[in-house]
Formats: structure tokens, sequence, C-alpha cells
């Protein structure tokens, strides 16, 4: 009998990265500071400013936006959060394997519902199963 477990869905992890600093390259942005509370639209350089006298980064949030929104907070906190925020979100879903079982034109009956019972168990366990029927060749 022949069981083989695959991975569905299985996708390299993305970095989180978002532009700071001067990697933003707009001349305004809608700026929210470090306590959450709205600015308003600013230029780049007032937003940066403010973000060095606060001793904090500058952090692109919404780069499709027009303007696009900035935050003034501590970048490395916020990818700390996001990385864990990621590692929940990877913990929470569910796994889904492909079991593949072989059958062949000789199959004995026993070995036959025995693997009719391991279809079962793993379809129980929100498994996908995939069977191959193989003809031998040869004399």
């Amino acid at each position: 009998m022949s069981i083989k477990g695959k991975k569905v869905g299985d996708r390299p992890e993305r970095e989180v990265r978002a532009r700071i600093n001067h990697e933003i390259d707009c001349k305004e942005v809608r700026l929210i500071d470090e306590e959450g509370q709205q600015v308003g639209v600013v230029p780049v350089r007032e937003a940066l400013a403010k973000a060095e006298a606060a001793g904090l980064d500058l952090v692109e949030l919404s780069a499709a936006a027009d303007p696009p929104v900035c935050r003034i907070m501590d970048f490395g906190k916020f990818r700390y959060e996001q990385s864990k925020k990621q590692q929940e979100a990877k913990k929470k879903q569910t796994v889904i394997e492909v079991k593949e079982i072989k059958l062949r034109p000789k199959t004995e009956k026993h070995d036959l519902e025995f693997k009719i019972k391991n279809i079962k168990k793993f379809l129980q366990q929100k498994n996908k199963v995939k069977m191959h029927g193989g003809l031998e060749q040869g004399g």
C-alpha cells in the first residue's frame, strides 16, 4: 500500500516590508502622529522632521491611497507585531494534505477493504484523497 502526504497551499513566508523615512518618494502624505491622531495632509519633509523630533520613524502604511497614509511610529516594533500576527494566522490555518492511494487490478478483497477504511479515515481528518488505478505491464 502506498500513501504519500503532500501539503496543499504551502507558500513561502512573505516578509513585512513598508517604505520608511527617506524611502517615501512623494510630495505630500496624510500624517498620523505617534498617539494615533490625524494631523492632516503635510509635506513629506515636515512629516520626516516631526518623526525625527519624536525619535521615531515615518512609516508608509497605505501607498495606494492618495495621498499615501504615513504614521510616526517605531518601525522595529511595528515589524515585530506584524510578524507575530502572521505567526498567529499560520497557527490557526488548517493544513490540507493530499493522500495518495494506489489500487491495482489484482488487489485482494481484504486489502481493498483496508484501503477503503484508510480513505474514510483520511476524509474524516479533512484531508484530500487521490486514487491511482494502475495496470501493470509486462508478462
